[in-house]
């Protein structure tokens, strides 16, 4: 979890500055997503590759639903994130 006790506190901004705050910070998090997402692709596949190269062996596993939720959560958060960014961008500031 993030602290934000040591965040600097905002500051007035013109409208078109904070826009662009604002859309950048979107950006980044947006970022942040697409690398959680990465990684739990990554350690999906990890956990569900053929350790024995047979198509006899099967692993049951209970982190995969697990990997599948969070990445469903995070889809679902980077749509979010993509409106709010084409919201901004309608009002002025390029996305």
């Amino acid at each position: 979890m993030l602290n934000f006790a040591d965040t600097p506190p905002l500051v007035a901004t013109p409208a078109v500055e904070s826009r662009e705050l604002i859309a950048a910070d979107l950006r980044l998090l947006i970022a942040q997503i697409e690398t959680s997402m990465r990684r739990i692709a990554a350690a999906m596949d990890q956990h569900t590759g053929d350790p024995e190269g047979s198509a006899d062996v099967f692993i049951l596993d209970d982190v995969t639903p697990r990997y599948a939720t969070a990445s469903a959560a995070l889809t679902a958060c980077r749509a979010g994130l993509d409106h709010a960014l084409q919201y901004l961008s309608e009002s002025g500031i390029p996305a």
